[in-house]
């Protein structure tokens, strides 16, 4: 693949905004960002009026496009790989949901299945770890999760469903309330795995007792978690005061108020906050009656509900669509919100040595937004996804 040129307006690198200039694309990887135009009889991709950003890093999305991660179906997970990848998200970590230890074990196998069946030809998102949405759960916050398969954690079971992934679960969730949650924490710590809080009726006690043991990020921070009381700070106050964990947050309209998510992000700060979408599969599909595992949901009016009730079951949003949100909303600067975005959710997910940033030598993935932050296009290892 021959070298290119991207010019552009601004260009979101490590640590600022540069631009205007131009970025070097090479053999599908980033090169150097320059202020001056390389030399004359250079290839230019003109994109003139736009922001260059990181592909986007979507790290609890459950599927797209028709396919769910616990379908089990290697088919599907890279069906939903090519969407994700017209939609902006270049990389993703696939999440499983309240399984039983048979069927987690073989979505597992299956994403690791999806991922050995890809060649250099394949122009889809890029998996880069496993999301464990579950199983160790409390029933009082189950949401959209299935509470016959709720237990306490399990290190060995982790073991099995990890040995499945070939070492592609980069991090668990579970209620810090459970049962061993604390022993379980910090041995997946020692294994480089971290742990997620959340489906959780914690005390904000027991909730700093597991950011103490090791886990470093809040599940869809507000849903399905103790709230925040002036008698009991729950998981809530304990996201908001945790200084070096990370908070999940979906930022459809729908799941989470704009003045709640301002509320998060002036207390945290934004670099600590992760836009997620929690899709499902029925994100890009039309309204209608669908499956979230074993529960049947329907969609409508832009969100997906447990059947006949009004319990949100999931998202069916982008990455692009919600950083445009957070901006339009007037919560963060174009800037924090891509961030929060790519480099962000990847440091949660620890996959920020693979993606979530432009830096010379990494794939060229990237996206070219409008000045009004609308998707343009996706480029995934410096080539046009269409």
């Amino acid at each position: 693949m021959s070298s290119y040129y991207v010019k552009a307006d601004k260009f979101v690198l490590p640590g600022f905004v540069q631009g205007p200039g131009y970025l070097e694309i090479s053999d599908g990887a980033f090169g150097f960002f320059s202020a001056e135009a390389p030399a004359e009889g250079a290839e230019i991709l003109d994109c003139s009026g736009c922001w260059i950003t990181p592909g986007f890093v979507d790290t609890h999305i459950h599927g797209f496009f028709g396919h769910d991660v616990m379908d089990c179906d290697p088919a599907g997970v890279n069906a939903s790989s090519l969407e994700l990848a017209r939609h902006g998200t270049t990389s993703w970590t696939p999440t499983t949901l309240t399984a039983s230890l048979e069927q987690t074990r073989a979505a597992c196998a299956s994403v690791y299945e999806a991922v050995s069946e890809r060649d250099e030809s394949f122009m889809g998102a890029r998996v880069q770890a496993i999301f464990l949405e579950g199983p160790f759960f409390a029933e009082k916050y189950k949401g959209a999760q299935n509470p016959i398969y709720m237990v306490d954690p399990s290190v060995d079971a982790f073991c099995i469903w990890q040995e499945a992934a070939h070492g592609l679960i980069s991090r668990s969730a579970l209620a810090p309330e459970r049962a061993g949650s604390l022993e379980y924490i910090a041995e997946l710590a020692s294994m480089g795995v971290a742990c997620a809080l959340g489906h959780s009726d914690a005390t904000y006690d027991e909730g700093r007792a597991a950011i103490a043991a090791g886990a470093n990020s809040f599940v869809h921070t507000y849903n399905a978690m103790s709230p925040l009381h002036h008698r009991n700070g729950g998981l809530v106050g304990c996201a908001m005061t945790a200084p070096t964990a990370i908070s999940e947050i979906i930022c459809d309209g729908k799941h989470v108020s704009p003045g709640a998510i301002e509320a998060l992000v002036r207390a945290k700060g934004w670099d600590y906050v992760a836009l997620i979408t929690d899709c499902l599969a029925c994100g890009g599909l039309a309204d209608g009656d669908y499956f979230l595992g074993e529960l049947p949901i329907e969609l409508h009016d832009g969100a997906a509900y447990l059947q006949g009730t009004n319990t949100l079951a999931g998202s069916t949003a982008t990455l692009a669509a919600e950083v445009k949100n957070v901006v339009d909303w007037g919560i963060v600067t174009a800037e924090q919100a891509i961030r929060m975005a790519s480099e962000v959710p990847a440091r949660m997910s620890l996959t920020d040595d693979v993606c979530g940033q432009i830096r010379p030598g990494r794939d060229a993935d990237f996206n070219v937004l409008a000045a009004d932050l609308t998707l343009k296009q996706t480029y995934l290892g410096g080539r046009l996804v269409e």
